[in-house]
């Protein structure tokens, strides 16, 4: 070069400003810009209150709509900010800088982010020697700026996913915490129940709730939506039925109640449908209301009938009423309670599961941990191997023993 300065890019790197893949811009050194700030900080000294920073001390955000960002793209190369007749917000607070050139950072068609540099020392322009060797600078640079965005994406893309790992953790824990750790032992009344989450956490919940006067409650329900948001509902759920439960001691009452007291802080598009059953062991007379879930399903001697009662689900309007009704198990009748995992399953063909065939199993005289293993084999056979599960399972079996003595009204 003909100018003995001692750099041949003047004063070096003002700032790298970093365009991104949407079209969004954020300003912000490069790696270069950092490297080459940390050597000039040493040698030169701060600006005087009051006084503008040198432009290789300043950061410059561009706009997604500014003009600029199309012309840096088309450039091909280094371009003297006098010859940028733009109406740009960002090139004019360039040029009141003290910016003199602008070197586009291009990679495969994609602008990264843009080296502004100021006056050379020798206050002489910038040759085309010089052009040429920002040029080459920038080649080399865009492809080191590309790789530095590409492993902060991945850096952050791992601690998201690392952040979803601890919330469902979170989730997890919470719904073990409620599922029942063991089965009631109730006189002359056989139980049993099984529960798999579609995923990591699921929305369905089940639960037994002793009563004062000998009695048992059961409930089975499910929560819309995954994830901790429905942990967080379901747990709030199951603390109110076990609250209500041993006070208003009636299926009906108990579900108007959850369901004003769930009304006020359930988030919204989330509700819970629930099935709530009180059963009176040694007599075998029962009680249910139900709250929009899945109809269950009772086997007696004669036939297999729905358990059917009207009733909102649980968070969506208060002040709902529950209808009640009554049953009479006999000895050897049983109830099949479940959620939508079982009917509502798809095999290969899209063809439902289908709640006759939930009708037929019940039919087919087997109870207890019988019947659920029963159901699954069907479903397992239904849905054919490596079938994902689409929605959680919940299954609980109530069966009056066949020697129970019979205590209750006649059917």
């Amino acid at each position: 070069m003909s100018d003995p300065s001692p750099s041949p890019v003047g004063p070096a790197l003002a700032t790298a400003v970093q365009a991104t893949a949407g079209g969004g811009n954020h300003a912000g050194r490069g790696w270069l810009g950092r490297a080459l700030h940390r050597r000039r900080r040493a040698e030169e000294p701060a600006p005087a209150a009051g006084e503008l920073a040198p432009a290789s001390m300043q950061e410059f955000e561009i706009s997604p709509g500014d003009p600029l960002l199309a012309y840096l793209l088309d450039a091909g190369g280094p371009v003297a900010i006098t010859r940028a007749e733009l109406d740009s917000p960002a090139l004019a607070k360039m040029r009141e800088a003290g910016v003199a050139m602008l070197v586009p950072l291009v990679s495969s068609g994609e602008l990264l982010g843009v080296l502004t540099l100021g006056p050379r020392l020798s206050e002489v322009g910038y040759s085309s020697d010089d052009r040429a060797l920002l040029e080459q600078l920038a080649s080399y640079a865009a492809p080191a700026l590309k790789v530095s965005q590409l492993v902060q994406a991945q850096a952050a893309e791992a601690r998201q996913r690392e952040r979803i790992d601890n919330e469902l953790k979170v989730a997890q824990l919470i719904q073990q915490q409620f599922l029942p750790r063991e089965l009631p032992d109730l006189p002359g009344v056989y139980v049993a129940a099984f529960y798999r989450p579609a995923r990591s956490v699921g929305g369905d919940f089940y639960d037994f709730i002793p009563l004062p006067d000998g009695r048992v409650m059961l409930v089975v329900g499910d929560v819309t939506d995954k994830g901790v948001p429905a942990a967080l509902v379901m747990a709030s759920t199951h603390a109110l039925l076990r609250s209500a439960g041993p006070r208003l001691r009636s299926p009906g009452a108990v579900l108007a109640q959850v369901n004003d007291l769930l009304c006020v802080d359930i988030p919204a598009h989330m509700f819970v449908t629930c099935f709530c059953l009180v059963l009176e062991p040694e007599s075998g007379q029962v009680e249910y209301a139900n709250a929009g879930h899945d109809l269950p399903y009772a086997r007696t001697e004669e036939r297999v009938v729905e358990l059917r009662a009207t009733g909102m689900p649980l968070g969506l309007m208060p002040g709902m009423q529950y209808e009640e009704r009554q049953l009479q198990l006999q000895p050897g009748d049983c109830i099949l309670l479940h959620s939508d995992g079982l009917a509502e399953a798809h095999n290969p063909q899209r063809e439902m599961f289908g709640f006759p065939r939930v009708a037929e199993l019940v039919g087919r005289g087997v109870a207890g941990e019988e019947l659920l293993d029963l159901c699954l084999n069907e479903l397992d056979r239904f849905t054919g191997p490596n079938h994902e599960q689409e929605d959680d399972i919940t299954l609980v079996s109530v069966q009056r023993s066949p020697g129970a003595l019979h205590r209750g009204s006649p059917r």
